[in-house]
């Protein structure tokens, strides 16, 4: 009921504010990470194609940093309307009723990006998205961040490191069965209080790709990381299923294609910004970065890869092995 009441107003509020900048419709896009991502750019870029190619008839208001809410509520708003687009992560969808997209989580399920985009950008993907419409959301396209890389106060070098760490996860069931099989306590938080957890020693770690983890400034408060590129951190752009539907058929395709551009803009950054950050990680020598030998690499791969045969009956192990198929993946 708070969230609801909250979510009433806010809507007035923005809504407001749309008139007075007298655009016809108005997109209120919530994200929860800093505007200097691959996220925040690229949120910022549909933005600009937006309003440049409606000509002012789409206002893009964009609130990133959990600016408006955070993890756990964002999605309830969009759902009453509050605000009309998101770009959650894939795991905040099971929680939702869409198992299936916990299949992202897998560890090791994609070596590389172009394994990774064969399922996104193809029949599967879009399979999934369309999963979403039963919840009132429209899925518009998958936009990457990257490789996730694990972080502590201590070496994660072996399975063995990880043994009674709390370890800071999203909500997902995988997640926390990926952690459980390190010995690791997974512990469930939203994102922006990842930070403060890790400062005060609440949690003892966490996985984020690099960009996450440079923007968030959780470099300064971990002494180690290991690039295990274990795990692929995306997103899902969505709207308000009612809110999309009712714009103009014009309007509409208008903005499907910024929304493509966009994408493209999106997942070309990702890989380079990710980089980019695992340097200045590097260079502000206060988090010791750790690359694995392909034997250490092995051993984590062996240690993880059965989170897939746990996970089959929950997710539904006709698409795992579709995806399998898709990749060329064999957990051998």
């Amino acid at each position: 009921m708070k969230l609801k009441y909250a979510a009433l107003i806010a809507g007035v509020a923005l809504g407001l504010s749309g008139i007075a900048n007298a655009a016809d419709f108005v997109i209120k896009f919530s994200h929860v990470v800093a505007q200097d991502t691959p996220k925040g750019k690229a949120a910022e870029y549909f933005k600009k194609l937006a309003e440049e190619r409606t000509k002012g008839r789409v206002q893009v208001q964009v609130f990133p940093n959990s600016q408006l809410y955070k993890d756990k509520e964002e999605l309830e708003a969009l759902q009453l309307g509050a605000v009309q687009m998101l770009a959650p992560s894939l795991a905040k969808f099971g929680p939702l009723g869409a198992k299936e997209f916990e299949v992202f989580d897998l560890p090791y399920i994609f070596d590389n990006y172009d394994e990774l985009h064969k399922v996104t950008q193809g029949p599967i993907g879009m399979q999934l998205l369309s999963k979403l419409e039963s919840k009132g959301i429209k899925g518009l396209a998958y936009w990457d961040n990257g490789f996730k890389i694990f972080s502590a106060n201590k070496p994660l070098k072996s399975p063995a490191d990880f043994k009674g760490l709390k370890m800071r996860i999203q909500s997902s069931k995988v997640l926390e069965e990926e952690m459980r099989a390190l010995g690791a306590l997974p512990q469930v938080m939203a994102f922006s209080e990842t930070y403060q957890a890790l400062q005060t020693g609440v949690v003892d770690g966490t996985e984020n790709p690099p960009s996450n983890m440079l923007t968030q400034k959780m470099h300064e408060v971990q002494k180690y990381a290991t690039v295990t590129n274990h795990g692929y951190l995306g997103y899902a752009v969505i709207v308000n299923k009612k809110f999309w539907d009712g714009l103009p058929a014009d309007i509409r395709t208008t903005l499907d294609g910024a929304m493509k551009d966009a994408t493209t803009y999106a997942n070309k950054i990702a890989q380079q910004e990710n980089e980019n950050d695992l340097a200045k990680i590097k260079a502000s020598g206060k988090t010791q970065v750790y690359v694995p030998t392909a034997a250490e690499r092995a051993a984590f791969k062996k240690a993880l890869v059965p989170v897939h045969t746990k996970m089959d009956d929950r997710i539904g192990e006709g698409l795992v092995q579709l995806i399998y198929k898709q990749t060329g993946y064999t957990p051998n």
